[in-house]
This record gives structure tokens, sequence and C-alpha cells, in this order.
């Protein structure tokens, strides 16, 4: 089911990345807001990694997380999050 493995990086304005603590990659999981289905199939395994099935789309995903981070005061707002698959 989690065959895909995504980076999940915070970026700063200077465009330097690091890994997202797994904490919360496993928040946004486990709290999904959007109560879609979907994100379902995804499995938070370390900081800045997450498995996600086949059906999950990665651009929606990411913009979920992202926003999910921000309100959660995560990500600064000159800050974005990079998913990546590997």
């Amino acid at each position: 089911m989690f065959v895909r493995v995504l980076s999940v990086e915070r970026v700063d304005e200077a465009g330097g990345g690091e890994p997202c603590p797994v904490k919360w990659i496993d928040n946004f999981a486990m709290r999904n807001f959007t109560n879609d289905a979907v994100f379902d199939d995804t499995l938070p395994v370390g900081d800045g990694l997450l498995e996600i099935g086949n059906r999950v789309p990665v651009e929606r995903l990411r913009e979920g997380m992202e926003d999910w981070f921000r309100r959660k005061g995560y990500l600064g707002k000159d800050e974005e999050l990079r998913v990546t698959l590997k």
C-alpha cells in the first residue's frame, strides 16, 4: 500500500531546507483536517520521510500539509514546504 517515499522539508527564504520532524508529519497524518480519505494512505516513518500509497496526489498533499503546518505555527510566513518523491 505504501509504495512511494516522500521527502518533506521546511524551506527558508534563502532556499535552504531541513527535514521536518516526524512529530509534525505525524500530527498532520493523525489529525488530518481535510476529512479526505485519500490522505488515509500515508505513513510517517522518520524525520522528513513519509510513505504514501499510489492514490495520494503529491501536490495536494503538499498544499494540505503546508496549510496545516502554518496553522500549527510550524512554518513561518517566509517559509514553505518542499515535498519530493525519493
